[in-house]
């Protein structure tokens, strides 16, 4: 039998199988009740299409025994995704890019006689720079005249957020860390602006589908009685695809300039910070790179120009769009650009608080970079340097971390209209603090600046870059 406590936290919805681990190995459990639907998604071609497209997480037929597990038709080892990121922390296009791929997908299932019986965000996964289905249980053998089950799911984990995003405001992609099974289309349709009733597809597929949902509720029906066959599913897909491919969205009052360019930084003492930062890492080699603070992904780039898996993280949903873009443009697949406020960090949230990781739970990262960031956890947020410290060795082995100094522009243009209270925010105090959790490796000013790079190793023995791909997949 798979022991229980090797089973991964948020797999236990689907009775069609879960994921667990054996000796630092992800595995997929096919239970027999899915037998059917495995054997057609692999011998009608379907298997073989999607991951040819690159829509389907490939995998191989494990060679442990199915006695292992008695409730087991197949076990199957899916292609490792180096980083699970969540539909909360990514940008406008990158949500909107899933959701196109699921409308691939659903489109090829169909001409191979199956249908996703779900469409769940949380399935679709970046990996070598495109969206991906990583939940090889999710196809069902088509039945003529059956509605798509996951119509709903597939509206309010992929529509409705678009749309708010659009019409609204970006800050309500946060919604989906609050519902967990997609923003409800009743809360959708009451926040979007009275001009979305005239966009047809919005119109027809969240508020209409709203009202819908509301009046089957009353009479205690079910939508999914109502019967649909191939030809008009099929026709809603496209419907579907034409409405996300109308919603587009630039941040207001933007061009998306140079965000490089409001700097006290020369040319010069640019390029040097190039050199140390790109020297640093050739000195660690990291397995893996998270750049917290990385903007639109400058020194990002060092890192994954050299092979190594980085993610960009920025609070900024303009310039992780920018970001986004970018890497989608140069079709590089070393870097994710990802949305995060690093003051409220991505929460361990679902049943128990177990579906779905804490950032830190999802490390540690083998290095991170954390460059012109600290002057704004600890002035503009009022985070003591102890507790940044504290929390970064929770992240990462290896650190490059930037220290701006008092007496530089950046910082006394934060302290303009308010009292200086940060009496401890000195170089000594900075290097006092992590110095409890970090050895320091190296420093290095930058330039004429009032700024100082650091490398730093995490003092704590725990961190062997087991990292998230092996201890969640």
């Amino acid at each position: 039998m798979i022991d229980e406590a090797n089973r991964l936290k948020g797999s236990f919805r689907d009775p069609s199988g879960f994921v667990f681990f054996k000796d630092n190995t992800l595995f997929r459990s096919v239970s027999h009740l899915y037998r059917d639907n495995y054997d057609h998604l692999i011998q009608s071609g379907l298997y073989d299409k999607l991951v040819g497209d690159g829509l389907l997480i490939s995998h191989r037929e494990a060679t442990i025994p199915v006695e292992t597990e008695k409730n087991s038709y197949k076990i199957i080892q899916p292609e490792m995704v180096p980083f699970i990121s969540y539909p909360y922390e990514w940008c406008f296009n990158q949500l909107k890019d899933a959701a196109l791929t699921v409308i691939r997908i659903q489109k090829q299932a169909l001409a191979y006689n199956m249908s996703l019986k779900d469409a769940s965000a949380y399935n679709i996964q970046y990996f070598k720079g495109k969206p991906i289905l990583i939940d090889t249980l999710s196809f069902e053998i088509y039945k003529e005249n059956q509605p798509w089950i996951a119509y709903r799911q597939f509206c309010q984990h992929f529509l409705a957020p678009l749309a708010m995003i659009a019409y609204c405001d970006a800050i309500l992609s946060q919604l989906m860390r609050i519902f967990i099974d997609g923003v409800p289309l009743n809360i959708a349709s009451k926040l979007l602006p009275l001009t979305t009733w005239l966009h047809f597809g919005l119109l027809t597929h969240i508020h209409l589908h709203a009202k819908s949902q509301k009046r089957y509720q009353a009479k205690g029906t079910a939508i999914a009685n109502s019967k649909i066959n191939k030809k008009s599913l099929t026709a809603l897909i496209h419907h579907l695809e034409s409405a996300i491919d109308n919603i587009r969205w630039k941040p207001a009052g933007t061009e998306w300039a140079d965000y490089y360019d409001d700097t006290n930084y020369t040319k010069d003492d640019m390029q040097h910070k190039k050199r140390v930062v790109g020297a640093y890492i050739n000195e660690i080699k990291p397995a893996n790179v998270w750049d917290l603070g990385a903007n639109t992904g400058l020194f990002s780039r060092i890192a994954s120009d050299l092979g190594i898996d980085t993610i960009a993280f920025d609070v900024d949903t303009a310039a992780v769009e920018k970001n986004y873009l970018q890497m989608r443009k140069n079709d590089e697949k070393k870097i994710l650009p990802l949305c995060l406020d690093l003051t409220n960090p991505s929460p361990a949230i679902g049943w128990a608080n177990e579906e779905r990781f804490s950032l830190a739970e999802r490390g540690p990262a083998d290095m991170v970079i954390a460059l012109a960031l600290i002057h704004h956890l600890a002035v503009s947020n009022n985070l003591p340097l102890g507790h940044l410290a504290d929390y970064f060795s929770r992240l990462c082995r290896f650190l490059i971390i930037e220290f701006v100094d008092k007496k530089d522009s950046q910082v006394q243009r934060l302290l303009l209209n308010r009292e200086d209270i940060f009496l401890h925010y000195t170089r000594q105090d900075f290097e006092n603090a992590f110095g409890s959790y970090f050895s320091i490796l190296k420093s290095k000013d930058i330039g004429n600046t009032k700024r100082t790079l650091y490398l730093m190793k995490n003092l704590g023995e725990k961190y062997n870059v087991s990292g998230w791909s092996k201890r969640h997949g």
